[in-house]
């Protein structure tokens, strides 16, 4: 057979395989496992778990409801693996198809062979994780982190290979500066990423986490969160508001509303105990030279 008669390589189309580059290995791989894209049954027990793998936590009842849907009807995409030295082969996407088919009593599962180099193993793994819907912050914060660390990939790079928008990917850098047990509580789905984003702007670790175990115990929405933030942050402002918001006295009330009409102008009256004070408030000079003409003045 001739070089032109040779089948062509099949490609995966867009998505991992046109992240990167295949390489060339000094070591050709066995004429039983050629790396031309075409999937083939490999034993889940030859496969290895993938090192480079950022998720760390995998719903159980999910994994369940693939696991049963495999048993009936099998591994419809295939995983991506590559061969290692040692005769065995390791996992570079498709972690849950694996699992899932291990929990079904499958025997093999249909895999397509790469030769990659561990740097893009490690590469293709992150950002195909990052691609995923059901990663939680804190696993995105840290897959980020290793890019831009271990492939010093700027933000907007970053951006680009994950079909993100920068800012996004800034924002969930950001989240490695919650203290751990924050990022604890973020893990776990007691506080989603606008909770933690709105966190954030507390600069002190302690009073930080504080403010994270009150919002979680109160179970308090984002906006929530942001306003108490700010409290936090503007003391004196927030106790300002809450004067302002404190019901009126229906006497003191009356008072106010009868000033409006009369003066044609916006009325506070601060009482407590029968003490306080009278805020006319004008936007404008005619305003102030009418309510003076009005006090005799």
């Amino acid at each position: 057979m001739n070089i032109a008669e040779l089948p062509r390589r099949k490609a995966l189309g867009k998505g991992l395989e046109s992240l990167l580059p295949s390489v060339r290995t000094s070591v050709e791989p066995a004429p039983q496992r050629p790396a031309d894209g075409t999937p083939r049954e490999i034993p889940l027990a030859d496969i290895d778990r993938n090192p480079y793998q950022t998720r760390t936590r995998f719903d159980e009842a999910q994994l369940a409801e693939l696991a049963a849907s495999i048993a009936v009807t099998g591994v419809i995409q295939p995983v991506l693996v590559r061969p290692l030295p040692n005769g065995r082969f390791q996992l570079i996407a498709g972690e849950r198809r694996w699992l899932a088919s291990k929990i079904a009593g499958k025997e093999a599962i249909p895999a397509i062979l790469r030769q990659v180099s561990d740097e893009q193993a490690m590469e293709m793994t992150i950002v195909e994780n990052l691609q995923r819907t059901d990663l939680n912050p804190m696993e995105q914060a840290r897959a980020y982190d290793r890019l831009s660390r271990e492939f010093k990939l700027t933000q907007e790079q970053m951006a680009q290979r994950t079909g993100k928008d920068r800012a996004s990917v800034a924002n969930f850098l950001r989240l490695l500066r919650l203290p751990p047990e924050v990022q604890g509580k973020v893990e776990a789905a007691e506080l989603s990423f606008g909770h933690a984003r709105a966190l954030l702007a507390i600069e002190d670790p302690k009073a930080l986490l504080e403010a994270a175990q009150k919002v979680a115990a109160l179970s308090m929405s984002v906006r929530q969160t942001e306003s108490y933030v700010q409290g936090l942050l503007h003391p004196e402002k927030r106790r300002s508001e809450e004067k302002v918001k404190e019901p009126l006295d229906p006497n003191v009330r009356e008072a106010r509303d009868l000033l409006q009409r009369a003066l044609g102008l916006k009325v506070t009256i601060e009482d407590k105990n029968g003490r306080g004070r009278v805020i006319i408030e004008y936007s404008k000079l005619d305003d102030f030279d009418a309510l003076m003409e009005r006090l005799g003045a």
